[in-house]
């Protein structure tokens, strides 16, 4: 049984709405990363223009691409929130916000 062209241009629109979809939520959540990211640096006291301005450009890379794999979006938001008492010791970024602000990119 041979498909019809029907079939296979309901295929190929399928296939096409599938990795639409898929680029949309991961952009979706590469944003709602981004934004945790920006808090979490002003929460901790740093300047969150330095993820802006390119200055440490390697080492926010890095930061952002632990952000976005991070498992503890739920409770980063709720500590971001101030619903979470404690320190941020859950953030895989943790220790690289405790070096940044001990070299002195401290928000003014």
């Amino acid at each position: 049984m041979n498909p019809t062209p029907f079939e296979i241009s309901v295929a190929i629109l399928l296939l096409a709405v599938t990795v639409v979809l898929v680029m949309w939520i991961r952009r979706y959540m590469a944003a709602g990363s981004d934004r945790r990211m920006m808090r979490m640096l002003a929460r901790v006291g740093l300047d969150p223009e330095i993820a802006a301005t390119g200055d440490r450009e390697t080492i926010i890379t890095e930061v952002r691409r632990r952000c976005r794999k991070c498992q503890s979006e739920d409770l980063c938001e709720r500590w971001l929130a101030g619903e979470e008492s404690g320190e941020n010791a859950f953030c895989p970024n943790a220790h690289v916000f405790d070096v940044l602000a001990r070299t002195g990119q401290a928000a003014s």
